[in-house]
């Protein structure tokens, strides 16, 4: 029996799909985490490339966006265990260049940005509520890495009883073994994965998307 078979016969993998409304959360898909010198590499870039068409759908419709950056207090008196185990992460600050948004991503007026400290874009920010405030039931899931802020974002979104669909080549990790993994764990206990297109598709069904 395969390890497919496995999670096929305890019934995990099933789709949840969309609910009335989604959102498009964007995360961490900042300079630090698209230059391979830094924390990026592997896949990274190109999910970059593949979410401008995504976002640029998003704002199109006049759906809700959001957006994650890492950021630290300039003292560094916010950094936690999290920076104890990765302590590069403590340069990302409200100013530091790394830290910023990629310009081919670039947040519009009324698009949310979430400052975080830790890998959810839920742990100790304002996600949720805002979410509940623009009537979202489903979050759009893009951003890197996939085995880190994405899986955790992923994991708190279905956490919080929010439908959570990752954007399998919107996605990216700075080494593929994890990425492949983590994906897979992803689409059968948390989330659907879906592709861009497929994504657009079913969103272009929706009222709110008409």
């Amino acid at each position: 029996m395969s390890e497919t078979d496995i999670y096929r016969q305890q019934n995990f993998g099933n789709r949840i799909g969309f609910g009335r409304k989604a959102a498009l959360l964007v995360v961490d898909f900042t300079v630090a985490f698209s230059d391979p010198a830094l924390f990026g590499g592997g896949n990274i870039d190109a999910a970059v490339k593949r979410t401008v068409s995504l976002l640029g759908f998003f704002r199109e419709k006049a759906l809700p966006i959001a957006y994650t950056r890492v950021v630290y207090a300039d003292d560094g008196s916010d950094a936690g265990v999290f920076c104890a185990k990765v302590p590069g992460l403590r340069m990302l600050t409200e100013s530091h260049p790394a830290g910023q948004i990629v310009p081919e991503l670039a947040p519009q007026p009324g698009e949310l940005i979430v400052r975080k400290t830790q890998a959810s874009a839920f742990f100790g920010t304002g996600l949720a509520p805002w979410l509940v405030q623009q009537g979202c039931d489903t979050v759009v899931i893009c951003g890197c890495t996939t085995s880190g802020c994405v899986r955790a974002s992923a994991v708190d979104a279905i956490s919080h009883n929010f439908r959570a669909i990752v954007v399998r080549d919107c996605i990216g990790d700075r080494a593929l073994g994890p990425h492949e993994a983590n994906l897979f764990d992803i689409g059968q206990k948390y989330a659907d994965l879906l592709e861009r297109d497929e994504v657009v598709a079913e969103l272009k069904k929706l009222k709110h998307a008409a």
